[in-house]
Formats: C-alpha cells, structure tokens, sequence
C-alpha cells in the first residue's frame, strides 16, 4: 500500500520495511505478546503475583472508589505506574481515556510501553478518538465488530481487543459474541468477489484498503486479544479456539484466595487451549477460587424474551 499509515505486515512474527513505516515498529512490539495473559493489577503487589504466574504484561488501573463516591474514571495516578513499572520485568500497560491525547502524552512520557485507550474510562472526547500515530508508543483499542476494529487500526492501534462485559460479573457471553461476530464477518469478506469489497468496506464503515488487507489475511491485520469475563481456563481457552491471540484479565481474578493459582491456571490454558488433558488439569481445584462470578438474576436476559432456553 502507498499509504505509510496502512498496516502493511502480518507474517508470523516478522517485521518488514520498518524504516519506512514505523506503524509496523509498534505492531511488531505487539505481536510479543501474542499467546499470552495480560492482567489487571492495581497494586505493586498485584503485579507481582501477575508475573510470578506468567502474565505476559500488566496493564495498571486506579483502585475501585468506595461505593459512596462518584466520580469520573481517569488514568491512573503516574506515580503508581512508576512504582509497578520499577518492581516488575515484564511490559507494563496503562489506560487513557478515549480522546484524551494529553493522558496519552503524559502515559509516554513516564515510559509505558502500551498505551490502552480504553471505553471502560470516562470518555474524554465523544466524536475523536486518539490519532495513535502522533505517538511512538503502541497503542490498544476496544472494539465489537470487525468495522470498528479496522476503524481502531486506521487510527493507528497496534492490538485489538475483543471487548465483552465491562462489569467483573465473569459472563464470558457478550465476549464470546463479539469474537465470533468479528471472524464471521472475516469469513464473508474471504468469500467475496474483489468487486464487492468496495459495498461491504462501506457497509462496515471501514477504510477500503484496511479491509483488503483483511481479506488478504483471512484475519485482522494485528493482533487480535479477547477480554471481559474471562474468568476460568475453560473461558480462555475457548477464546483461544475462537481465533484470538490472547486474553485479557479484569480485577475480578483477584477476587479469591488464591490469586497466583488461578492466573497461573488461566495462563497454562492460554498456552494449551488445543489440549484437552492440560485444560483439565488447569482447571481443577477452583470450586473456592471461582465462587462469588455468577450472573445475577438477570443473567438469561441474553437470550432475549423468548422462552427458549
């Protein structure tokens, strides 16, 4: 592609022409973390025990207020991002609002080394998102459906994340639609003729040569991560089978006795999501671990007003 700003690489783990395109620089620094768990930590502690289990990058968010207070989600403190920084050896990830550029200058400066402009924050600006490609840092956006994910690439993102459930419920079912709504719609862009591309890259409201890239790959053009309500082995691995390249992890890992165990566990599966015997042993012994991730009383609403299930 002409276009120094399209995604012009995704061979294994190659980087090619990287001199003239740096974009191709940061999916690069990407695709290391392809295959692995990247973990919510909001302590230095929590980011230990992160790594310790195999995490392959943290990603540092601000504490949970108190019930009684209310208020807008921000970046985290840049002082807590330096302290997990310095005590941890592997990448470090931290979120930005949506739009805000300023937090995202600021996220460079202290030395991240992923940038997550994240829809789980306060939305700084409603109608912009980030131009990631003011930024040397590599980027990570949330996306639903395939025409917003190449959106997100077009912008700049160097990862994808698949985005489910935002609320720490462990319900891996809006995760799991939005996957399997992404690589269908792969699907029927593989099987179309040239000429339709040009109708379904407008239909998606995707940029034209984004898409053919897609089609041209038979998958998103960077890496392809999945996230909200993986909870269990069983949950990342059926991801994993779905056509991601990793998962991530919210707080709600945390939320047992034994933290390492199910990280580690999760991370084992992530590794061996084909193999039946190893997910098994990953996923035994959590009848503790896992209690407490049930939906509420409105979980079958999913289905919709139907009685069928």
């Amino acid at each position: 592609m002409a276009d120094d700003h399209a995604v012009t690489l995704y061979s294994g783990a190659a980087i090619t022409d990287a001199k003239k395109n740096p974009f191709s620089l940061k999916v690069g620094m990407a695709q290391m973390l392809r295959g692995g768990a990247v973990v919510e930590a909001t302590t230095a502690d929590q980011a230990k025990t992160a790594e310790s289990a195999g995490a392959c990058c943290v990603v540092v968010s601000d504490p949970p207020p108190p019930p009684t207070r209310r208020g807008i989600s921000r970046m985290a403190d840049p002082s807590l991002i330096k302290e997990i920084k310095q005590a941890l050896l592997i990448p470090v990830m931290a979120k930005a609002r949506v739009g805000h550029f300023v937090e995202a200058q600021i996220l460079e400066q202290i030395g991240v080394d992923y940038i997550d402009e994240s829809e789980e924050l306060g939305i700084a600006d409603e109608n912009h998102f980030i131009n990631k490609h003011n930024f040397g840092v590599a980027f990570v956006c949330g996306c639903r459906d395939l025409g917003e994910a190449l959106r997100r690439v077009r912008e700049g993102s160097a990862m994808i994340r698949t985005q489910g459930e935002i609320k720490g419920l462990g319900n891996v079912a809006e995760t799991v639609g939005s996957v399997r709504k992404i690589m269908g719609e792969i699907r029927v862009l593989n099987n179309m003729d040239e000429d339709e591309v040009f109708a379904f890259a407008k239909r998606i409201g995707a940029p034209y040569d984004i898409v053919v890239q897609a089609k041209q790959m038979g998958r998103l053009p960077v890496v392809q991560f999945a996230a909200g309500g993986i909870a269990t082995p069983a949950d990342a691995a059926l991801v994993m089978q779905l056509g991601c390249d990793g998962v991530f992890l919210g707080q709600e890992v945390f939320d047992c006795d034994d933290p390492y165990k199910r990280i580690r566990a999760i991370v084992q599966a992530v590794r061996n999501y084909n193999d039946p015997m190893e997910l098994a042993q990953a996923s035994s012994g959590f009848d503790h671990a896992m209690a407490g991730l049930n939906l509420d009383d409105n979980r079958f609403q999913i289905f919709g007003s139907g009685d069928a299930y």
